[in-house]
């Protein structure tokens, strides 16, 4: 009776936590499938990252003209903010009688 017990239950209940982990390794909260997700969350995020600081450093570069007393900025940013022009908009200067 014990020889049928060990040559059977025993690899049943072995392969039973083989596969429970097996399981949890591939399908569970932090298993494999859970891996990929989250890698490509992580590539999207550093994709936005990446744009991010494009922004950043065009933003940087033109608070240093503006700054400097760049005349064009300057002028872009009064009109802007003064005139509410759209973008693309050309003002063309009048001679003053």
């Amino acid at each position: 009776m014990l020889r049928i017990f060990g040559a059977s239950v025993i690899p049943a209940i072995c392969t039973a936590i083989i596969a429970y982990f097996g399981y949890y390794a591939i399908s569970g909260t932090r298993g494999y499938h859970a891996y990929a997700q989250v890698s490509s969350e992580l590539a999207a995020q550093k994709q936005r990252l990446a744009s991010v600081r494009g922004e950043r450093k065009r933003l940087e570069h033109r608070i240093d003209l503006i700054e400097n007393g760049d005349p064009d900025t300057i002028e872009e940013v009064e009109r802007e903010q003064m005139l509410g022009s759209l973008p693309g908009q050309v003002a063309v200067p009048r001679e003053r009688h």
